[in-house]
């Protein structure tokens, strides 16, 4: 394991309408996943060797003092650049500390990961979220293992994924999916959409949040398109990008509108929340107003 310098590590967030997050902790650098996708492999991060997780030396104390020097708690999000749960925390326990910290100082806390290992903090969050908010974002693009383990080769399968949205919705925990991405000419079409929903709904997930389409960027584009050819052999699927994409950043579903009345469809009729505004306000929800002039 490399430990690298940092010297803070809890930033203010620069979208605080991004699942209602006033700061973003990540301790983690670096992600073993695998996803042949992943925005986080963009030149513009300057974050050589992507699939090499490293830590943030000291973390614990830079977080213990940079929580101690906000003038004001708030939610704490983390997994924006790296999964909180990959599989060294099992042993590291550098993510399940930071929450006893956001706890110890009154933080709420907003995660994003692909790992059932969130499970294993469900007491830590239970106890955050009698005083803060606390919502719970695991991603899943597809409910089909065998696609999965082509473009997320190395993450816990849907199936386990669902389990852990299960395992939390049951403990009370305000969880739900991020649907994104959905990649063009592999995920986007209407069975995959009502898979996702159905499921997310059956293991008692609160909300979806989606993107039908994904992102492009130097560095990634590159490893993407690679990856297509070589897990997808002979489907042309790196052409089909270039010749509609070119260089673009955002590279939506040529299906997308279509593909959003599915899924508006598809959520409303099973009671799962959609749009960030109603997220936010929800997973306040229960919090009291003096809490809540704080965000």
């Amino acid at each position: 394991m490399e430990y690298i310098p940092a010297k803070s590590i809890v930033n203010r967030t620069k979208d605080p309408s991004w699942f209602g997050a006033d700061y973003i902790m990540n301790i983690y650098r670096g992600c073993p996943h695998g996803c042949i996708y992943c925005d986080s492999r963009s030149d513009c991060y300057h974050n050589d060797g992507f699939d090499q997780v490293r830590v943030k030396e000291d973390a614990l104390r830079i977080i213990r003092n940079d929580l101690a020097h906000k003038a004001k708690p708030g939610v704490v999000g983390t997994g924006s650049m790296s999964d909180p749960y990959n599989p060294f925390e099992q042993e590291l326990l550098l993510t399940r500390r930071a929450l006893t910290l956001l706890e110890a100082y009154g933080f709420g806390a907003a995660i994003a990961t692909k790992s059932d290992l969130i499970t294993r903090d469900i007491d830590v969050l239970t106890s955050i979220h009698r005083t803060m908010p606390v919502i719970c974002k695991v991603t899943l693009t597809t409910c089909d293992g065998s696609l999965a383990a082509k473009v997320e080769p190395r993450a816990p399968s849907p199936a386990r994924r669902l389990a852990a949205v299960e395992q939390m919705s049951r403990a009370g925990l305000f969880t739900g999916i991020l649907m994104m991405p959905i990649l063009p000419f592999l995920e986007d079409n209407s069975e995959n959409i009502r898979a996702i929903v159905n499921r997310a709904a059956d293991a008692g997930a609160r909300f979806i949040y989606p993107a039908i389409g994904m992102t492009c960027r130097a560095g990634q584009r590159e490893y993407f398109y690679q990856q297509l050819e070589e897990r997808f052999p002979g489907q042309g699927l790196a052409e089909r990008y270039r010749r509609r994409y070119g260089a673009r950043y955002r590279c939506t579903s040529p299906r997308v509108r279509a593909l959003w009345d599915v899924f508006e469809e598809s959520c409303n009729r099973r009671g799962l929340l959609h749009s960030m505004g109603h997220i936010i306000a929800a997973s306040r929800r229960g919090h009291g107003e003096e809490q809540l002039s704080l965000f």
